[in-house]
């Protein structure tokens, strides 16, 4: 706990940092970690327009919404996305307790680490996953494995801790947002309750700010307190299409500005952006394979392909991770 509590400190660290231009008395330009090309430029003058008294564009900062994917847009998503290699690693951890899953798929394949003969059971199998590692539970032992998991856990390319597989230029734009009276929430397909035991101290968005697939949850008493119980069903998942349901749900408001990555984030930005005033739709384009991952159309995961035609027709921002980024990850202290 003591190591996890350190690293989420030390990314915290980074997000004070990026934001750091905004502070009384600093005269340094907003988002110092993008080149001065075409997106930063839009993004700052987006930002002037809806933010300018008198401007005819002008925005109240209480409709300034702006929604966020997580996996791809905000850290990072390859090989897999970090909350199904936390699976993976439950699976290892509960493997003693059932001794029936070495000759049952798709934990059979798991425990010999083939996690491509795994998921080639298709939804079916990551949803036995996810269930058999997520359910049956409290929302606050989940909270607990899920922290104690970051505690340790490493990626297996990098080797960093997975809060701090975060991309440096957007910590500085979720604090450039912020910094104009912006209201920034986390819209992904991602697991809520996963989400939110990092996203404040991470990225600074509170817990009642991140949208994201839910499953059904039950409130029972256990040695004589409530609680509420994580149930092996899904209730939601907040993915395509229903990204902008849940955001009207949850919000009641239309964001004015939407960031995504992949043809999962589509219908959102076409949303945000398909409205009267003044919008912004920005995807982010991974084209960096030295530094890190470059994919799109082709991609099994995180594929970015009606996404890229929608851009290119609406005029939205493209980020090429590769031309527009001065760095990718932050830099450690």
């Amino acid at each position: 706990m003591t190591t996890f509590r350190t690293n989420l400190a030390r990314t915290a660290a980074f997000v004070l940092i990026a934001a750091s231009w905004a502070a009384p008395g600093r005269a340094q330009e907003p988002l110092p970690s993008w080149n001065d090309t075409a997106p930063r430029k839009a993004i700052v003058a987006f930002v002037d327009r809806v933010t300018k008294q008198g401007s005819p564009d002008f925005v109240p900062p209480a409709e300034r919404i702006a929604t966020f994917d997580n996996d791809g847009t905000l850290w990072a998503e390859q090989p897999l996305y970090f909350q199904l290699l936390f699976a993976i690693d439950r699976i290892k951890a509960l493997a003693s307790q059932h001794p029936e899953w070495k000759d049952k798929e798709p934990y059979a394949s798991l425990l010999k680490g083939d996690v491509k003969a795994a998921l080639a059971g298709g939804e079916h199998a990551i949803f036995a996953i996810m269930t058999a590692t997520h359910a049956g539970m409290t929302t606050d032992e989940f909270e607990k494995i899920v922290r104690d998991w970051l505690d340790t856990a490493r990626h297996p390319t990098t080797g960093r801790p997975f809060t701090e597989m975060v991309y440096q230029p957007m910590l500085e734009l979720l604090g450039y947002l912020r910094s104009n009276g912006f209201k920034t929430f986390i819209a992904s397909g991602g697991g809520v309750e996963f989400m939110r035991v990092f996203a404040e101290k991470v990225y600074g968005i509170p817990p009642e700010q991140v949208i994201g697939s839910s499953g059904t949850q039950q409130f029972e008493m256990r040695d004589g307190k409530p609680v509420l119980v994580k149930l092996a069903m899904v209730d939601f998942v907040d993915d395509k299409a229903d990204k902008p349901v849940a955001i009207q749900r949850i919000i009641g408001r239309r964001p004015i500005a939407a960031f995504g990555n992949s043809d999962g984030d589509l219908q959102m930005l076409q949303w945000t952006c398909s409205a009267p005033g003044t919008r912004f739709c920005l995807y982010v384009h991974h084209t960096d394979a030295g530094r890190e991952w470059a994919y799109d159309r082709q991609s099994s995961l995180g594929r970015l392909d009606k996404g890229l035609d929608a851009a290119a027709a609406g005029d939205w921002t493209v980020v090429d991770m590769k031309q527009e980024w001065k760095t990718i990850f932050p830099v450690r202290p």
